[in-house]
């Protein structure tokens, strides 16, 4: 009995203690993640089909992507994946994303970044140390729009449809050369340095902490 109860003494401490370490600009990233996510299908006509959004096995949001100066000619961006397991999205994780050929086409200096995994191919390939897009995993600029018989076959089989948002406008995105990686520093705060981020999108026994909820509520599309 006392083994029980100082196991689940521990476990409670353990869960209380999840995200306690995160900054604040750890905690504002996750907010931003969910007002993109809300504000984007906040508006149907312009938003992620619903049939790819329910078919996407991981989402990965990265808001405000910026230019970065010290990476030449390129962009660089921190966000949050969450996969889908048994049904639900599971807790999420930090990635981030860097790309040194792309420019923001439209001159903007930030952008709003969605990506949906199409495939359990695609979330495996996303959990590895980095993969490049277009190289290792197959990338397409997503349909937008209520319909997704708009899609053309390229992007139906792509392991990766990809979506921007600026100034007002969401459409998809050709994110070939782009390399994403989970964020260990930031998953650590968040979980834990023993914590890997495959057990945390892949496994049912790591819950969210409460820290992501706003997040969490963005991906099942409550307000």
């Amino acid at each position: 009995m006392r083994r029980a109860t100082t196991a689940i003494v521990m476990a409670l401490a353990i869960a209380h203690v999840q995200g306690a370490d995160l900054s604040t600009r750890e905690a504002s990233r996750i907010q931003e993640a969910a007002t993109v996510l809300r504000e984007i299908h906040d508006v149907p006509d312009k938003d992620i089909p619903q049939e790819l959004w329910e078919r996407a096995e991981c989402v990965i949001v990265v808001p405000g992507l910026k230019k970065a100066a010290f990476v030449i000619g390129g962009e660089y961006g921190k966000g949050l994946m969450s996969c889908r397991h048994a049904g639900a999205w599971s807790a999420p994780i930090f990635m981030q994303i860097g790309k040194g050929s792309w420019g923001l086409q439209i001159g903007a200096q930030s952008i709003d970044l969605v990506l949906l995994v199409m495939n359990a191919n695609g979330m495996s390939k996303m959990l590895r140390n980095k993969v490049s897009l277009g190289a290792e995993a197959s990338v397409a600029a997503g349909p937008v729009g209520r319909d997704a018989r708009a899609a053309t076959d390229a992007q139906m089989k792509s392991e990766i449809l990809s979506y921007s948002r600026t100034q007002g406008l969401f459409a998809g995105i050709n994110l070939s050369g782009g390399v994403v990686r989970a964020d260990e520093d930031d998953n650590a705060d968040l979980y834990g340095k023993a914590t890997a981020p495959k057990d945390v999108v892949m496994g049912d026994t790591i819950k969210p902490p409460s820290v992501t909820e706003p997040f969490m509520a963005a991906l099942r599309r409550q307000k």
